[in-house]
């Protein structure tokens, strides 16, 4: 079928990246266009009788009317295929590199796309079923290594089912047949349409935790695996820091970074360090399991809108393979933005704060396609995809609607403060403002050890409890406080600086593993029923500032992990020794 089989029509009006066409009448509502002499990339958003109104993702500067609009006949979609890893694309696929891992590419010229995947490199296929086999969605029928620490696999499409009729070659292309299905060729590169969720055969509930090695994320407020979480935070605090934080350290196997709307010095420097970074998960640099779907303050408007489509079907692109995937998104207020101009143009009645009506719905959409799953195919294989999205709420009003719609959808809340961050505290997230719905307590009581949900309640009630007395203190004195609640304050302290408190630059501290945070926190908690059960008096409370076990407690976040168990029980030996008491 080729594009002149879908008619063309002419453009009668342009209004920045909105442009009104008349002349395509058979048209579909989503599909591609390509609009004037340049054939720049467009997706019709509304039809309107004999009308078709389409947003541009290039710069639509020299469009005039009279200039042809040809509908291709298809929505917008991305190519799937083995060789994403390590690319860099724009809000609508185009490679932004000369290849995977290589170097920014210069200016795309205008209507110009280049394809997302590298047709003329070899891969060594390895064929998972025989001639003769019944295949359905969703069944693996061959493998290619993609890096060096992951495996692609090459699934039955949605909707294919049959005979295994005949094998392909064990080095092919992306374009060379794999297997015949019932006579049919099967490739490795696929492509499917980004606003359309891709199926699976069971949702699962969340129940493992996406590992972080923040302290503060995974011991008070941690995110489930195929679960949600936002960040809302105002400039300055922290936002972009934390996401690349999780970036580089998340247990996941994949990340899909999608910067909408955000600086491009930020993108900059991503795109330098991430190649450098090496890759804890063993082997290579963190590049080589990221992708990056960029469309930075700079890019076309409405390509941020559709970029966050574009990264969330790659993610679940690598789920239906059974790998967990972290979407990270910075940030959803950008991409909000957009959509509020492009309503805008299209002159549509504005909702809150200008926003388009329909902006819950968008945003339940777009989170609504995170979650663990168990995949099709015969085979039992699960994956997930975890959306953490930052929004950059103005001025840092959190009453603002993305922020509020936000905290309607997301599981877990990370409340950046600009207190915490003037006060140079990483991350700077407030731990009487954020919270957790996710029940992922039993989980920890069996892989780490019983008591641990029962200390993360104690470290958040006590926190609660010195930010009471904090309160008190700023009003009638230190003075005021009785000898217990100078012990809680002091605990306090130590809890907020010395554990919650972590630095993203240091080599030991940056990643902080289960085991040492919850013996880091025990070593807290029993230094703080010692002292509740030796201070009775003043002068007992003055001299327990002076502690020398305190310098050591404030250098745990220095421990090696493997060495954090038998350092914590000398602690709690010196401690038991230095203040005495009983529990």
């Amino acid at each position: 079928m080729t594009i002149s089989d879908h008619g063309e029509g002419r453009v009668v009006r342009v209004a920045g990246p909105v442009v009104t066409a008349t002349g395509l009448e058979r048209a579909r509502l989503y599909n591609v266009v390509r609009v004037g002499e340049h054939g720049l990339v467009g997706e019709i958003i509304r039809l309107e009788q004999h009308r078709a109104v389409v947003q541009v993702y290039e710069d639509t500067i020299g469009l005039r009317v009279g200039d042809p609009v040809v509908d291709t006949g298809s929505a917008l979609s991305v190519e799937l295929g083995p060789g994403l890893l390590g690319s860099i694309f724009d809000g609508v696929q185009s490679l932004l590199t000369h290849g995977p891992g290589g170097a920014p590419a210069p200016f795309l010229e205008r209507g110009v796309t280049r394809r997302a995947l590298d047709a003329r490199r070899h891969r060594r296929v390895h064929h998972s079923v025989e001639v003769g086999d019944h295949v359905e969605p969703g069944d693996e029928v061959a493998t290619t290594p993609e890096t060096a620490t992951l495996t692609h696999r090459i699934l039955v499409p949605d909707g294919v089912s049959g005979e295994v009729t005949a094998l392909g070659s064990t080095d092919a292309t992306i374009d060379d047949p794999v297997v015949w299905i019932d006579g049919e060729a099967l490739g490795m590169r696929t492509r499917w349409p980004v606003r359309t969720p891709r199926p699976v055969a069971t949702r699962l509930d969340p129940t493992v935790p996406l590992v972080t090695g923040q302290r503060v994320v995974d011991s008070f407020f941690p995110v489930a695996r195929g679960g949600t979480a936002t960040i809302p935070g105002g400039f300055g605090t922290g936002k972009t820091v934390l996401e690349q934080a999780f970036a580089r350290w998340a247990d996941a196997d994949v990340v899909v970074y999608v910067a909408c709307g955000e600086r491009g010095n930020e993108m900059a420097e991503l795109l330098e360090e991430f190649p450098k970074l090496p890759d804890p998960r063993g082997g290579g640099t963190l590049m080589d399991r990221t992708i990056v779907v960029v469309n930075t303050s700079n890019m076309p408007v409405a390509a941020r809108e559709a970029g966050i489509y574009t990264g969330i079907t790659i993610a679940e692109y690598y789920r239906d393979q059974g790998y967990d995937v972290a979407l990270l998104a910075d940030s959803t207020s950008r991409w909000a933005e957009a959509l509020r101009e492009v309503s805008s143009r299209l002159e549509e009645l504005p909702g809150e704060e200008g926003y388009p009506a329909y902006l819950p719905a968008r945003l339940a959409e777009f989170y609504e396609r995170a979650g663990a799953v168990r995949t099709l195919g015969r085979a039992e294989r699960t994956g997930s995809v975890t959306v953490v999205a930052a929004v950059s709420p103005p001025g840092g009003d959190l009453s603002e609607p993305v922020t509020q719609q936000s905290l309607r959808l997301a599981g877990t809340f990370w409340a950046l403060d600009v207190t915490l961050a003037q006060r140079r505290h990483f991350p700077a997230i407030h731990w009487s403002r954020s919270y957790s719905l996710y029940d992922l307590g039993p989980w920890f009581g069996s892989r780490t050890v019983d008591d641990w949900d029962a200390q993360r309640r104690w470290a958040i009630e006590l926190l609660a409890e010195e930010e009471r007395l904090g309160n008190l203190v700023q009003l009638l004195g230190l003075d005021v406080l009785a000898p217990a609640e100078r012990v809680v304050f002091q605990t306090g302290r130590i809890l907020r600086e010395d554990f919650l408190q972590q630095s993203a630059f240091d080599e030991v501290d940056a990643f902080c593993t289960l085991d040492k945070q919850y013996w880091m926190l025990h070593v807290i908690r029993h230094l703080h029923e010692r002292l509740i059960a030796t201070v009775t008096d003043e002068i007992a409370v003055e001299h327990m500032a002076r502690l020398e076990v305190l310098t050591d407690v404030a250098r745990m976040r220095s421990w090696l992990p493997e060495e954090a168990e038998d350092r914590a029980r000398e602690l709690v030996a010196r401690i038991d020794a230095e203040v005495g008491g009983a529990p």
